[in-house]
């Protein structure tokens, strides 16, 4: 066809940027030799970003928690002793009214009788999910807009960059509040919350590692090339920022997760789910908070637990942001 002909492949804008940077000093590859080691090169740095994760301990064991919560979340119907939903009653016949923890509840029971094991362990996969799909859309939202803030800058750079002013003066519980006093209380809906006012820390500050790197050689070649906008951006920048992206990953999920309970927590999360926010209203409603320390301490506990494993995940790949932080 002839507008696939015409149209430069990424092997000429490649070479073309390794000519743009100068020539090649003696001993090193030139042609599609140094085309093929650029492409490896940014292949490279997109999944080197995972490497502080192996050479920091504390990640390490952040990550194996975590594995283990998701695992959890997988299977926690079939790992659950009771049904989180149901009243359990006792060998005579009697509620097994808010027992403290034993061989028969290993977290005790709430008000209702129900098992609070059982609860925590569902209430797993509501903290996960939104912790995960809330971490992938505020990455994908904030760093779709800053590459196109910082790629074309002047008018699209401040219309979006004032967008992200707006977000900052926007405090999380309150809209929360707001939004889901009009929309149904549910999961997606709190997900939808936190997504709306979290992509704005990922906007600006990778915004400010693609205005560096527009100015660089291999941008500029690859429009001489031929180039479109989209091919650039998407092609020859995003990868560059693939490792800052990972940073926010991590912030946004532990981030995400005290979000979702702190909304459940104020009663306004989904009443049908099971969440460790919702432990801890009902435990607050029942007035049984100070009395049953069973009842509060696991949820806070799961709580703590996920979001320093991913703190820990976070930290390790700081030295992404921040160089110095490098070992040496």
């Amino acid at each position: 066809m002839a507008g696939s002909a015409n149209r430069p492949s990424i092997t000429t804008e490649v070479v073309a940027a390794e000519s743009w940077a100068g020539p090649h000093p003696a001993g090193e590859p030139t042609g599609e030799t140094a085309a093929q080691a650029v492409l490896e090169s940014t292949r490279g740095r997109m999944w080197g970003g995972l490497r502080p994760l192996w050479e920091d301990k504390l990640a390490l064991i952040g990550a194996v928690v975590l594995a283990v919560l998701i695992g959890v979340a997988i299977f926690a119907p079939a790992l659950a002793p009771y049904d989180p939903l149901e009243s359990v009653l006792k060998p005579d016949g009697g509620l097994a009214y808010l027992e403290p923890p034993s061989s028969a509840h290993w977290l005790g029971t709430n008000t209702l009788g129900r098992d609070l094991f059982s609860q925590v362990l569902v209430g797993t996969r509501v903290a996960l999910m939104v912790g995960f799909v809330a971490a992938f859309l505020v990455t994908l939202v904030g760093t779709t807009v800053a590459l196109l803030a910082g790629y074309y800058r002047g008018f699209v750079d401040d219309v979006l960059m004032r967008l992200v002013d707006v977000a900052y003066s926007i405090p999380l519980e309150p809209l929360a509040i707001v939004v889901l006093s009009f929309l149904e209380p549910s999961i997606w809906n709190i997900i939808l919350v936190v997504a709306a006012l979290a992509w704005r820390a990922p906007a600006r500050v990778i915004r400010a590692q693609v205005l560096s790197l527009v100015e660089r050689p291999f941008v500029k070649a690859a429009r001489v090339s031929g180039a479109g906008d989209p091919r650039i951006i998407f092609l020859h920048i995003a990868p560059n920022i693939f490792a800052i992206s990972h940073v926010y990953v991590a912030i946004t999920f532990g981030w995400a997760v005290v979000a979702e309970t702190s909304i459940s927590f104020l009663g306004f999360g989904d009443p049908r789910a099971i969440s460790w926010g919702q432990i801890l209203h009902q435990a607050f409603l029942s007035g049984a908070i100070r009395l049953a320390w069973w009842w509060a301490v696991p949820p806070g506990v799961c709580i703590m637990v996920t979001v320093m494993s991913v703190f820990f995940i976070g930290r390790a790949f700081e030295s992404v942001l921040n160089p110095r932080l490098r070992r040496r």
